[in-house]
């Protein structure tokens, strides 16, 4: 059943070196529920994701969210990380990082069944910078999920996976929302983004705006 909504942008704009980018953004997100943005290269996916998890500040509108809800952000181009020494297993953790918390036996837990679902296991000590783009990817949505969110907001988590890492995030995807999370993610893939509750559509090279009602999806 959709909750509340946690998560809303209203007339949003956002611009780079004045060329705007987003216009007129206007976008709702509940509890317990999944909405996927669609759109060509270059539509702005990106952008709208970074403004609403607080990465970007709009040029005109408003992006806010629930008091009290936790967010988690899975960007697109994470390419710094692979410069770090770092394993998969310990780029996961970090997911379950706080400030002033030591990782106890719920967070190895939780690691270690997020490690298990996405068929991470065996690479547990293998360095980042030693994976191939499929297994470096699901480490990257490995450490997203593995966070005790209330929203999730995922750029492309489906990119450079073979389809059944593609259901085993889904399925992962689908038990966040049964738990009560949003779950908000960009998509070039039509069958990924049918999955999703709700779909809106980035349009236009010029008129890049959307609409909440832009794709509706379900009862």
């Amino acid at each position: 059943m959709v909750g509340a909504e946690v998560l809303t942008a209203e007339h949003v704009a956002f611009r780079y070196a004045g060329v705007p980018v987003l216009r007129d953004v206007n976008l709702r997100v509940a509890a317990a529920s999944t909405v996927a943005v669609t759109g060509a290269n270059g539509s702005g996916k990106s952008t709208l994701l970074h403004l609403l998890a607080g990465v970007e500040q709009p040029a005109e509108g408003s992006v806010r969210r629930r008091a009290g809800c936790r967010l988690a952000l899975l960007p697109q181009r994470t390419s710094g990380i692979d410069a770090l020494p770092l394993t998969v297993a310990e780029c996961v953790q970090i997911g379950r990082f706080r400030p002033r918390h030591r990782l106890g036996r719920d967070d190895r837990a939780a690691v270690s069944m997020i490690m298990e679902r996405l068929d991470l296991a065996h690479l547990a000590r293998r360095r980042l910078r030693e994976l191939s783009g499929g297994q470096r990817q699901r480490t990257l949505v490995a450490q997203a999920l593995v966070q005790a969110a209330d929203i999730y907001v995922l750029d492309e988590p489906t990119v450079a996976l073979d389809a059944t890492s593609r259901q085993h995030v889904h399925d992962l995807l689908a038990e966040r929302v049964r738990a009560g999370a949003a779950v908000v993610y960009a998509s070039h893939d039509a069958a990924d983004a049918a999955l999703a509750d709700r779909t809106v559509r980035l349009t236009g090279a010029v008129d890049r705006s959307v609409s909440d009602d832009a794709v509706l999806r379900g009862p």
